[in-house]
């Protein structure tokens, strides 16, 4: 009797997963596709870190820092095209993040120009992966991060990659998974990079998304080190569970090309997180 029923339980299961993907409802990490479906990456080319938080937030008064608060840099994507290293190093660029990727099938095509080009003028630089939740699992999307640039070495040049978790650009806000699912993808994308480089992903987040699509899980400020998004006067409050930001995107224009961002501490704090120090 026991057997059967165990049957009849796993015959339900697997009938309810099948009903699932066929109407391409939510399952595991994220929403089903439906079948035969070729993902959307239409905006891809333009969309980047910050693209959606501008949209969606707005941008306030212009920030507040004195020029010793720390070390100066920026975020670039194929949305600036080929990138002047000489102009942005004159400009005081010490630091800068690349757009590598984006969901598991777009790469950036300027990649190569900004990411070598930024390592020979002299910055530490590193490179980021725009987050589709809706496409594919975290584990798969990691992996296409560091199979097209977005790998870590400890040479004191290279940050360590970046995950954009932001606004859906094609849809909802947080790419129909609720707070737990959600939760759930990006614990599979950072555990998934951690294993592959022995370094956590940096989270690059706004708190009104974190609250919004997390449920403000305050489980990742442990581990991943924060890159907050915020175009206003002040940093504000942080995530839950994190007490301090690595780096403030505080606009998205200014001297230097694409958004500036300002390194909480000086530039041998840089080197140091470049490091693992």
């Amino acid at each position: 009797m026991g057997v059967a029923v165990a049957l009849w339980s796993s015959k339900l299961r697997l009938g309810t997963l099948l009903v699932s993907a066929a109407l391409g409802t939510t399952a595991l990490y994220g929403p089903v596709p439906a079948a035969g479906s070729t993902p959307d990456y239409s905006k891809a080319e333009g969309t980047y870190a910050g693209s959606q938080i501008a949209a969606v937030e707005g941008k306030g008064e212009p920030p507040r820092y004195t020029a010793d608060a720390g070390a100066l840099g920026h975020d670039v994507s194929g949305h600036q095209g080929d990138v002047q290293w000489p102009g942005a190093w004159g400009a005081g660029g010490r630091f800068v993040y690349v757009k590598a990727t984006e969901g598991t099938g777009f790469i950036n095509s300027r990649f190569t120009q900004q990411y070598n080009g930024s390592y020979h003028i002299g910055m530490i630089r590193g490179a980021y992966h725009f987050a589709r939740p809706d496409i594919s699992s975290g584990r798969a999307q990691a992996e296409y991060f560091l199979a097209h640039g977005g790998g870590w070495s400890a040479d004191g040049k290279t940050l360590p990659g970046a995950l954009d978790a932001e606004y859906n650009p094609y849809g909802e806000a947080c790419y129909g998974l609720d707070a737990t699912r959600m939760s759930e993808w990006l614990r599979d994308f950072s555990d998934t990079y951690h294993a592959r480089t022995g370094r956590y992903p940096v989270i690059y987040t706004s708190t009104n998304w974190w609250n919004k699509c997390t449920g403000n899980n305050a489980g990742f400020a442990q581990t991943n080190p924060l890159w907050i998004a915020r175009y206003q006067p002040t940093v504000g409050p942080l995530p839950a569970g994190w007490s301090k930001h690595f780096i403030w995107q505080f606009a998205d224009s200014g001297p230097l090309p694409g958004d500036q961002n300002l390194f909480n501490g000086p530039l041998d704090q840089v080197k140091g997180f470049a490091t693992n120090n």
